[in-house]
């Protein structure tokens, strides 16, 4: 069974998106400054790779993203955060 271009591209940005996670643990965890730079640099790369990748999902319509949030619901959030409720 051949894969479509579609499902290879979903899969290839949640496999980023599960790269920038570990990231993102690895960099928290890390104490030598060196190493913590250069996986900063290694995210970096990797954020690089999944912004052209959704792009490229988006002009293809593999990807539609969410309706942008209202300004109601952005200041809700934002309250959230402020009285430490998140």
């Amino acid at each position: 069974m051949q894969l479509q271009e579609k499902t290879m591209v979903a899969d290839t940005l949640a496999g980023i998106n599960g790269e920038l996670t570990r990231y993102a643990g690895m960099i928290a965890q890390s104490e030598n400054k060196e190493l913590k730079q250069t996986l900063k640099q290694m995210r970096n790369a990797c954020e690089q790779s999944q912004e052209e990748l959704y792009n490229i999902a988006r002009e293809k319509s593999y990807y539609v993203p969410a309706e942008k949030a209202t300004a109601e619901e952005v200041a809700h959030v934002k309250s959230l955060f402020s009285q430490g409720t998140l």
